[in-house]
Formats: C-alpha cells, structure tokens, sequence
C-alpha cells in the first residue's frame, strides 16, 4: 500500500514568491517543456555566507561547490576516496621530498560572465588567481576564518600575514601584490608553491571548497555584497543577489560558457548494477537549474519528498520508524513499492557536545574542572541516544576520531582504556564529587546551577535536549537549553560566549589530522577549536603529526593525542552517524557522499516521469 501524501506547494517556490510580493525579489520561473530541475533540501537555514574565505560549515560547502572550483576534486564514484585534476591540467608533481608542489592549470577555464569584467565578458582564470584567492586567507578584514587551513603550511606566509596586519592596524591597506616567499607565479599557467615542511594533507586541503579560486575584479566590485554575488568558474552560477532567499533558499543555474567536461569513467563494480556508470562519458552538467530549498525543521522538507516535490532527502529521526524495519534495517515494503531507492552512507562523523575551555565554570585544566566535565560524559547515555535518535544505525565510540581512521579504537565496543563514555551514573557521581559537589541520598548533586548549553533550533534538537536533561537529571546536573539558528550558534561559539554547545564534525579528508586540529591551540575560536583547548604537549604532537608519513609509528602518535584528549575532557562523545538518503525513481547518477559536494554537475532527472510533481 502507499504512503503518499497531497502535494504541498513547494516551499521555495511559495516562499519565493511571498517575498517577491512584499520586496521586489523575483520568483523562480516555472521550469520550461525542455528545461531541466532539480530541487535539492538542506536540513539547515542554510549557508551563512557564498564567500569561500568566510565559510567553514558543510552548508556552505555543498552550495559553494556549485559555482566555485578548487585545483582539485575527489572522483566522483571511487572508494575508498581519491582525487583528481579538477582546474589543472594534469595532478601537481611534488618534489623535495614532499615541501615543492608545480602546478600547471588547464587553458580553458574561464569565470562567469559579470559587469565587473570589461564588457560583461568573463575571462580565463590564470595561475594569479589562485595566489590571490588563497593570499585572501590572510587578511584580517575576512576575520581570519579559515586560517588555520594554511597556518604555517607555505613558505613565508605567516610572515606576508604578520606583515600585512600590521600595515592595516596602521591604517594602511592590505597588499595583495606583496610577494610571499613560497607562492611563485611561472607564467600565466604555471606556479609553484613551497611548503615550509613535507605535509601529508596538502592535496586534500586543495580539493576544500575554501581553496576555490575568485577573479579579484568581482571581490573589488561587489566588496561586502560578494558573499551574495560569487563569481566563479564552476558549472553552475548565480545570476544576481535576488538567487538568495536567505534562511528559504538559493537558486543556481547552468553555466551556458563551461568547458568541456564528461561523466566519470572509473567507477566500483557495484555501480554498473545501480546504474550510476550509463552516463560515462556524457557532456556535464545535465541539469538546467538546482532549487536548493533550507529547511531549518524537518517535517516540511519531509511532507515535500512524501509528495513528490523534493528529489531526494535525508531521513529525518521522527521518520526513521516509517521508513526502515528496526529489525532489518531495509527499506519497508511501502516504500520500496515505489520504487524509493535507499543509501546507506556513513559518515567520517564526530557528533560531541563541547565545552569553551575559557569558560569560569566549565573551563579550566584543574583536577576538579576535569572531573566536572568528565561526569558530563559520564551521564550521557551514548547507546539510548543512538537507539532513540537513529534507529540503532550510529556508532558510539571514545575520542574524536570516527571510524575508519586511523586512531579510531576498533575494539567490540570501540572504548580506549581511559574511557569515560556514558552512561555510568555511579562514576560519574565519583567524578561530581571530585569537583566539589556533595551527592544527596537521591543521588544528585546538591545545588548544581544549571550551565548554559547552546544548539541549533530543530525538532531533532529538541529530542536531544530532553535525552540529555533526562540523563543529567539522573545525578542532578542541570543545563539550560539555548536554542538559535545555525548561523547564530557559530557566531556564538566564534566570540567563545557559549559555556557550553552541541557540534558535528565532518572530516573534510580521510585523515585523523582533520579531527585532531580541532583540539590544537592556534586554531582556537574563530577557528576550527571552539573549545578553545589548549595543552602544550597536544599542540607539539599536532605540529609534529603534520609532516609523520603514514604507518605505525604515526598511528600511534595520533592514539596517544586521542587519549591525551580524552584525558582533558574538552568534550564529551562520541557518535558517528549512518545517514540515510531517499531518492525519488526520476532522479540519475545519484551516490551520495557527505565527503565531498562537487557531484550536483553530474546529477540527472527524468522531467516526464509520471509521479514526479511540480
């Protein structure tokens, strides 16, 4: 029997068109007999900004990668992941034993066409571009966002950022033309780059959505607007600032000027048989327009895919018990009968709540501060969690680093020695006690003051929230529940104002180093370490990881960084997620990764299949 639903009007249409009506914003047309759309949901208010340089989150990332191009990418359907020229002509050779890295771009890659290029015209990107884009990481006036992707990485940066800060906090401006010693333009093609240390993430930090590549004439036009106007080179574009509907949605649209580029070849063998290898060899992109439609709460994003207006989704918590056999842990018959297709996708995942280490309360590296946060994690209850929120589908294990890195503990119940996961109520009333709590004969700490503990407005949120104050409340720790919007909790934790908060991390690359840096000291808030952690001895063994080569004495220099870690407590965890996407049967060439967000250019849809709705 069916599970359909009446057709709800689409959201980002109807929102869209509200907004047209009071604002003067222009509606998405109705697509065209021939033209091609895809409708694409994020479980988000969405990106908090279009610029590269001052983005940081998955949101930003999988909107980003539509218009903007990196020197490299991941190919597409390969596992385990690898990458391959995506702006270049051919992958960098790397000489120096691993510190001097040539880079030769392709000769047809050209930005969109914009008013800020002579006639409207967009010209061919060259190897200045690229020096431009990433010098942008050093200037103050982008608050330094993503510098802890290069810090310390290239020869002499550092250097051109201490100097150019100085120059504006004189006043002066930031000199984009001033040379730094490892970033060496060749011809208009060709540069190098010199590293200040052989680096095992370098390649992959190049495939980041935060390395893409701007036209400097675009970031001097548009100045504060160009988070709202990107200017590119990728298959899609946007037309103008009214594409972005902020908190509703964003609009994208074929690149009519983009050079000739092909469905991947190499594949597994398991996709011949999904039918994601029919496409090979076919010009990209296939799609005429993507409708990215934000979906802050969860229901509506799943009454639009029960009724035929969204293309794919991922499976909501609350859904989870309709859709998948808790037994089984298939698709029901329902579902399957129309021809629903499910992926399974686990995630490179660190679901955690974090302290701020400079918090008076919760921060502190004393014995009693330890203890304290120590009987936070102690009274999670990790396995409820994943039963409650995700059908038994997660995986909770010790540290930061998920399955399958190296650094993960592979044991049965995946715990280190030192383990301090949850639920263990008596250890963690042993752990108040060391804080300084007396524990009273109902087994509560007396006169806990609740602490402040931010997270994202969301139904899912409010199910963790109440899991969480059932758990505490078991030894009497209080918390006091904040909930704001995604860009809200960044900026939040950015200005270190949140005693406490509630974060996922999804490894931008398959390396343990990607999770460690969030613990490494320079990196604190506004970067990656919103705890704001700081230990000598773990910043040392970050530093030294960087350049180790792999193999088993760097595997154990990272568990040992793990165990310090959890040791210290800065946060308590861990969960790694199985995301679960439905895909409608009209859509093609869909294997769906959270890894990486350049695969929209290779997605398909069949427009006139009978069920899909408008």
């Amino acid at each position: 029997m069916s599970t359909r639903t009446p057709t709800p009007t689409p959201r980002l249409a109807w929102i869209t068109t509200a907004l047209a009506l009071l604002t003067g914003l222009a509606a998405p047309a109705l697509a065209s007999p021939d033209e091609k759309v895809i409708r694409i949901p994020m479980s988000t208010a969405g990106p908090g900004d279009l610029d590269p340089v001052q983005g940081s989150t998955t949101y930003e990332s999988r909107v980003c990668s539509t218009f903007y191009e990196t020197l490299l990418e991941y190919e597409y359907l390969v596992r385990p992941f690898k990458l391959r020229p995506l702006v270049l002509e051919e992958m960098p050779t790397v000489e120096q034993d691993g510190k001097l890295w040539k880079f030769k771009l392709r000769d047809d890659v050209y930005f969109h066409d914009a008013d800020c290029f002579p006639g409207g015209k967009g010209r061919k990107m060259v190897a200045a571009d690229v020096i431009y884009s990433w010098k942008r990481m050093a200037d103050p006036e982008y608050t330094y966002e993503n510098w802890w992707l290069v810090d310390k990485l290239i020869l002499g940066f550092n250097e051109y950022k201490d100097a150019q800060g100085a120059l504006v906090d004189e006043g002066k401006a930031f000199d984009y033309d001033a040379p730094v010693e490892g970033m060496r333009i060749i011809n208009d093609r060709e540069f190098e780059i010199e590293l200040t240390e052989a680096n095992q993430q370098f390649a992959w930090k190049l495939a980041m959505f935060q390395f893409s590549i701007v036209p400097r004439e675009a970031v001097e036009k548009y100045g504060a607007k160009f988070t709202r106007r990107p200017v590119g080179t990728g298959p899609f574009l946007v037309k103008s600032e009214k594409d972005w509907v902020v908190g509703s949605g964003l609009v994208v649209y074929r690149n009519p000027n983009y050079r000739e580029a092909f469905y991947p070849t190499e594949h597994m063998p398991e996709d011949v048989e999904a039918g994601l290898t029919e496409a090979a060899g076919q010009q990209i992109p296939f799609v005429d327009r993507i409708e990215f439609g934000f979906y802050p709460e969860a229901q509506p994003m799943w009454l639009e895919f029960k009724g035929n207006t969204l293309d794919y989704t991922t499976i909501p918590q609350f859904a989870l018990e309709e859709t998948i056999s808790r037994r089984t842990k298939k698709l029901k018959r329902e579902w399957r009968s129309r021809n629903i297709h499910m992926d399974k996708v686990p995630l490179l995942d660190f679901i955690f709540r974090s302290f701020n280490m400079d918090d008076e309360r919760v921060g502190g590296y004393t014995e009693d501060r330890k203890a304290l946060r120590r009987a936070f994690n102690l009274a999670m209850d990790w396995d409820e969690m994943n039963e409650a929120l995700y059908h038994g589908m997660a995986l909770a294990y010790d540290g930061p680093i998920p399955p399958g890195l190296d650094g993960h503990p592979n044991n049965e119940d995946h715990r280190v020695a030192n383990s301090t996961r949850g639920a263990d109520y008596d250890k963690a009333r042993e752990e108040l006690r060391k804080a300084g709590y007396e524990i009273g004969p109902d087994g509560k700490a007396i006169d806990f003051e609740p602490i402040r503990f931010y997270t994202a407005r969301s139904q899912e949120s409010n199910r963790v929230v109440e899991l969480l104050q059932r758990n505490f409340d078991v030894v009497g720790i209080k918390i006091n529940p904040v909930y704001v919007d995604f860009p809200t909790l960044m900026d939040v934790t950015n200005r270190k104002k949140a005693p406490m908060f509630s974060f996922a991390w999804g490894s931008d690359y398959p390396d343990a180093e990607n999770n460690l840096q969030l613990y490494y000291g320079p990196y604190e808030s506004p970067g990656s370490n919103h705890s704001n952690y700081k230990n000598s001895e773990y910043d040392l063994m970050y530093e030294q990881l960087r350049t180790m080569a792999i193999g088993p004495e760097r595997t154990v220099h990272i568990e040992k960084m793990r165990d310090i870690l959890i040791e210290d407590a800065p946060f308590c965890g861990s969960l790694a997620r199985t995301r679960v996407y439905l895909t409608h049967p009209w859509v093609k060439n869909f294997k769906p990764t959270e890894t990486f967000f350049t695969y929209f250019k290779y997605l398909d849809v069949d427009m006139d299949h009978e069920d899909r709705g408008e």
